[in-house]
């Protein structure tokens, strides 16, 4: 079981690129809009983002451009409740923050999205420019499988914080989050590969499973086989049937390997999705709280898919429920509550 731990000044700390989204409104195409508008999103940024909402202290370590797009970046992690103590600036004459266009769907017109976020600050990252104290500060330090595609010497840093951190008694917290246009299944298997061991929250996709890392049978069983394999303590999968780009069935299922025990629940049938983007981030945040909050997995469970569900209905990458949204949401889905209006 991963118990709750309210002795270390952060609950949980992620390290990761911070971008620029930019999305035509109104479901525009890219290829015909003459707007987009902007936001702040990264897969940590998202994941610890929606920890503080829901009550507990979180922080990223990142590098932004010292310039206007940087500060519109760090003001928007301030707002999130997020700390910014261990951001770090980039005042190079090269300094940028990468960007990612995102257009939405609707059927039979696929959700598409275009990086461009080559060269950008982050990947500058040196272990030399995190202060040291970062190690024993936090109770989870979280990174993704995007932030290890993002070059050789971020993943020889991470490899570093990694230790230093489980040498201070952090737990680490990883999700696989594969790309295919940052790096391919056979270089994502081999590096994946060096770090599990050291792992021991995973979130990985029974697709990933079975094309990455070549795994069959049942998903249950495959996440039991890499919890043995690898050590890690808890494997959550999640569990989204597309039916439309605007209708998702949402679930998610965690193993546990000191219980041996499966965790799920009934599944949030039909979301009317608005923006897709971040709602596996989101997923991750409840899942974490709940391990760290009530140091239980049921509850975690229910966090993270209530916090899913309700991401897929909010526009942007980044999540804006608080625990008593998110308490009710679950109360509902538990009593197959329909209400029309909150009041």
């Amino acid at each position: 079981m991963v118990q709750a731990r309210t002795e270390k000044e952060f609950a949980v700390l992620g390290l990761g690129e911070v971008l620029l989204r930019l999305s035509p409104p109104n479901k525009e195409r890219i290829l015909a809009g003459e707007v987009f508008e902007k936001r702040a999103g990264g897969s940590e940024l998202n994941v610890v983002s929606g920890i503080s909402l829901l009550g507990l202290r979180t922080g990223i370590v990142t590098k932004l451009p010292d310039n206007e797009i940087g500060k519109y970046i760090k003001n928007r992690i301030r707002f999130s409740g997020v700390s910014d103590d261990y951001i770090i600036y980039d005042s190079g004459k090269n300094a940028r923050l990468g960007i990612y266009y995102y257009e939405s769907g609707a059927a039979p017109r696929k959700p598409t999205v275009v990086y461009d976020r080559a060269n950008s600050s982050f990947t500058s990252l040196a272990l030399a420019e995190i202060p040291a104290d970062v190690y024993s500060k936090t109770a989870v330090f979280h990174f993704s499988g995007i932030t290890m595609a993002l070059g050789a010497n971020i993943r020889e840093a991470l490899r570093e914080m990694i230790a230093n951190f489980k040498a201070n008694g952090t737990l680490i917290s990883f999700d696989v989050n594969f790309r295919a246009t940052l790096w391919s299944e056979a270089e994502a298997r081999a590096e994946i590969l060096k770090i599990l061991p050291q792992v021991d929250i995973l979130f990985v996709s029974e697709e990933t499973l079975r094309k990455m890392f070549g795994r069959t049978g049942t998903v249950d069983a495959m996440m039991k086989e890499f919890a043995a394999e690898f050590g890690c303590k808890l494997i959550a999968t999640t569990q989204r049937q597309v039916l439309s780009p605007t209708r998702h069935t949402w679930n998610s299922l965690i193993y546990s390997r000191e219980e041996d025990r499966y965790y799920q629940e009934e599944p949030y049938p039909e979301i009317e999705v608005v923006d897709r983007i971040g709602s596996g981030d989101a997923y991750l945040a409840g899942v974490l709280f709940g391990l760290l909050k009530f140091g239980a997995i049921q509850p975690a469970l229910e966090f993270g898919n209530a916090m899913a569900a309700i991401k897929n209905t909010i526009p942007g990458d980044m999540p804006v429920s608080d625990f008593h949204e998110i308490r009710k949401v679950i109360t509902d889905h538990q009593s197959h509550n329909s209400s029309e209006l909150n009041r």
